[in-house]
């Protein structure tokens, strides 16, 4: 395609770690013209995005500007597709006037992941909107957007490493095994904003929100049955290495498993099965979930690694809308390396 040809899109959020990781992505991407990036605060002035991240310096020199609503109109004209990498109740409120002004949007908040209303207030603290079209959740490797969709909720970083896992196997499970998911991200996990408890300076490896974190009830609507869900925060920059435990049906074998998992993902490129356990430097800075497992009687074992700013979120996004497009899965997201 030609730039004229292109599909015109923005970023909402794009001073923020998976912001920028989207206007990275966007910026190189064959079939996507990034023509707008807002900041994710009111900043007074606009400045390329170098400025807050030098290593884009001579690479992409994409403007950051703050964000009015009196902008939207001239926005519809000029934009067809839309990524919100912004707080929940921010994309909660900004995404109907999005769709209204005839937008599609990719959503990386919490804001419409939930399906159940009362799960989402508990989760969130706030009220879901109410939208006419239901929102698809779109873990990508088992979501088939049709293309007409008006906004897409892209998955949280920890429920997509366990989901990707458990889905294609969650049939051979016990009727009341409950899988126990534990989980270690790094510190851009928190978001860009500074806070002491989230400097590489002040963590150390410590488990948080146990049995009532956000993503558990997240991952228990995208697997099908509850989950255990404890989240740890690593010392380290980025990437999620979660162990998952889970109980088979008697009579199950390593075979088995095996031939659900190939089955599920032959025509996934960004899924990587791999013959031992991975390490985050397989994975850090790449669009790729890498997932083994061991059976040892009736206890089947996950090692996945993604990385969470990726995969995990602005990887994703892209993915899913290459799919709303009818493009390869895979478009844009290889050979590029990382932002952050």
């Amino acid at each position: 395609m030609s730039k004229q040809e292109t599909i015109q899109c923005a970023v909402f959020g794009a001073s923020g770690y998976s912001g920028a990781e989207l206007v990275w992505l966007l910026h190189n991407h064959p079939e996507f013209t990034l023509t707008h990036a807002f900041s994710s605060s009111a900043r007074e002035k606009a400045e390329p995005i170098s400025a807050l991240y030098p290593q884009l310096s001579g690479r992409c020199e994409q403007i950051l500007q703050p964000w009015h609503s009196d902008l939207l109109p001239q926005l519809a004209q000029q934009v067809r597709v839309v990524f919100l990498a912004l707080p929940h109740e921010t994309s909660a409120e900004l995404a109907p006037q999005l769709i209204a002004a005839g937008l599609v949007v990719f959503d990386l908040s919490g804001a419409f992941r939930l399906s159940d209303a009362h799960q989402h207030l508990q989760a969130y603290g706030f009220k879901q909107p109410k939208l006419e079209a239901a929102v698809p959740y779109g873990l990508a490797e088992f979501t088939q957007l049709r293309g007409d969709e008006p906004l897409i909720a892209v998955p949280g970083c920890y429920p997509t490493a366990a989901a990707l896992a458990l889905r294609p196997i969650s049939h051979l499970l016990t009727q009341y095994s409950v899988p126990i998911v534990n989980a270690v991200s790094g510190v851009t996990g928190a978001g860009r904003k500074a806070q002491l408890h989230t400097s590489c300076a002040e963590v150390s490896l410590q488990a948080y929100g146990i049995a009532s974190h956000r993503h558990q009830p997240e991952m228990a609507q995208s697997i099908g049955r509850e989950v255990l869900f404890v989240p740890h925060l690593g010392n380290f920059k980025r990437g999620i290495l979660a162990t998952i435990y889970a109980q088979v049906q008697a009579g199950i074998s390593t075979a088995t498993i095996a031939d659900s998992l190939a089955a599920c993902y032959a025509d996934q490129p960004l899924i990587r099965l791999v013959d031992t356990p991975p390490k985050l430097a397989q994975v850090v800075a790449t669009p790729y979930c890498d997932i083994y497992f061991k059976l040892h009687e009736q206890q089947l074992i996950f090692s996945v690694a993604i990385d969470n700013l990726l995969k995990g979120a602005a990887a994703q996004a892209v993915q899913l809308a290459n799919q709303y497009f009818r493009l390869p899965a895979s478009a844009g997201l290889l050979n590029l390396g990382a932002v952050v």
